[in-house]
């Protein structure tokens, strides 16, 4: 019964915590930030359109610096995943053998990742380009 009511209260305080923020200032984005939005979004454009150029179609273009984009936000990401597994392992898993072999196998999973997402678009350049011939 305790968990019922204490689910409804916190219900009702996100909704009305929810609520509130609703009513925010309509020009959010200022002139300064809109160039700079707008800038970013250009360049991506014309990078995306020189990987189309530099493979010759659209599709390998779009996958080409798509993998590109992949290789380069998933260094930051797998080192903190293998920060927090090394937390994990070292840290928690001296009192508890399953968190420890829990991070263990977190640490490896996210090498494997990092591995495989700077590989990734190495061989794809090296297939496109060779294997099309």
């Amino acid at each position: 019964m305790r968990k019922i009511l204490l689910t409804i209260v916190l219900i009702l305080i996100l909704l009305t915590l929810g609520t509130s923020q609703v009513h925010a200032t309509e020009n959010i984005i200022d002139e300064q930030n809109e160039s700079k939005l707008i800038q970013i979004k250009e360049n991506a454009a014309k990078t995306r359109e020189e990987y189309i150029q530099k493979y010759g179609s659209n599709a390998y273009g779009t996958t080409a610096y798509v993998l590109n984009l992949i290789r380069i936000y998933s260094i930051p990401f797998c080192f903190l995943g293998i920060a927090f597994s090394a937390i994990y392992q070292y840290v928690i898993g001296i009192r508890k053998l399953d968190t420890q072999e829990k991070g263990l196998y977190m640490m490896i999973s996210f090498i494997t990742i990092l591995v495989i997402c700077q590989i990734l678009p190495l061989a794809f350049a090296i297939v496109v380009k060779f294997g099309r011939g």
